[in-house]
């Protein structure tokens, strides 16, 4: 899409020069990594720490009554429970990030969908971390089999599951009632995207190539 003066609107790749790169915190989940780079030649080279995430997925769900799946859940470093939408790290190697988010929905909601798009690509944090989320939008859900669900431990094991209207939602989100990135960029993605019926989503399978994990050697947006 271009803009008023004919230039295309995106993000683009602007790698740096880089000098040194070391981890300075191994964590359970994802490190911290210092990294000294070039920004210009004429500049004296610059240091960043910033997190080393491995990414995530996340699937905004909508059923045929224009219903969204939100699940409540307790985040310990914000001490509050939040309304969000199924979500989980892309920490399986070699796993396609449409086949995560599946994974997840099932694990999360015990469901499997027939009818999937991408919905949004963003970065959570660019200036203190790597991690990008794509949100997939996912319809026509089932139940997966009884003898087929994930058992939830920890902070999933007392989620709660509810079916809330669209509408709804993104009232709450613009009345600043819910605050969970990927649940906030996936309702007003969502909105935006009925407008044409979804048809302008993207496939399924479309490469996430602003991820940092999965770049081809010659990256293009």
């Amino acid at each position: 899409m271009a803009t008023t003066d004919g230039e295309v609107l995106s993000d683009s790749f602007s790698p740096r020069r880089l000098l040194n790169s070391e981890m300075v915190y191994d964590g359970r989940i994802w490190d911290v990594v210092q990294e000294t780079f070039e920004y210009s030649p004429d500049m004296t080279p610059l240091v960043r720490d910033f997190i080393d995430h491995p990414g995530a997925v996340a699937v905004l769900v909508l059923n045929e009554a224009n219903e969204v799946l939100m699940i409540n859940q307790y985040r310990h470093p914000v001490r509050m429970k939040l309304w969000e939408i199924p979500a989980g790290l892309m920490d399986i190697e070699g796993e396609a990030p449409h086949l995560a988010a599946a994974r997840e929905l099932a694990e999360e909601a015990d469901l499997v969908a027939t009818d999937w798009s991408v919905l949004v690509d963003l970065f959570l944090s660019p200036g203190s971390s790597s991690e990008a989320i794509r949100i997939f939008l996912a319809r026509h859900p089932v139940p997966v089999p009884e003898d087929e669900r994930h058992e939830r431990t920890d902070e999933e094991s007392d989620m709660e599951i509810r079916w809330v209207p669209l509408d709804e939602a993104i009232a709450a989100v613009l009345a600043g009632k819910i605050h969970n990135p990927s649940a906030v960029a996936g309702l007003l993605a969502a909105a935006a995207a009925r407008n044409d019926g979804f048809a302008s989503l993207r496939p399924v399978d479309t490469p996430f190539e602003a991820h940092p994990r999965l770049r081809s050697a010659d990256p293009k947006l």
